[in-house]
C-alpha cells in the first residue's frame, strides 16, 4: 500500500487515498469504518474525484461504481 488515508469532510465518507502504483481509489465510509476500493483510476480520475466542491456521494454512485471495485477492509 503506497497511499495515506486523508480526512473528508462529507456525508457520505470520511476519509479517501489514492494510490497511483496501481490506479486506485480507496474510500473509509462512516457505518461500521467500511473500505473500499476502486480500480482502474487514472489519476485524472482521483482529480476529478478530489475536486473542490465535487459531492463524494454523487461521482461515487455515477463513476466509481461502475469501476472494479471491492471491500478494502
Amino acid at each position: 500500500m503506497t497511499f495515506e488515508w486523508q480526512p473528508v469532510e462529507s456525508a457520505r465518507i470520511v476519509a479517501e487515498g489514492y494510490d497511483p502504483d496501481v490506479e486506485t481509489i480507496y474510500v473509509e465510509f462512516p457505518r461500521g469504518g467500511v473500505q473500499w476500493w476502486y480500480g482502474g483510476c487514472t489519476p485524472d480520475v482521483w482529480e476529478e474525484f478530489t475536486a473542490p466542491g465535487q459531492s463524494r456521494g454523487q461521482f461515487i454512485h455515477q463513476v466509481l461504481n461502475g469501476k472494479p471495485n471491492g471491500r478494502y477492509s
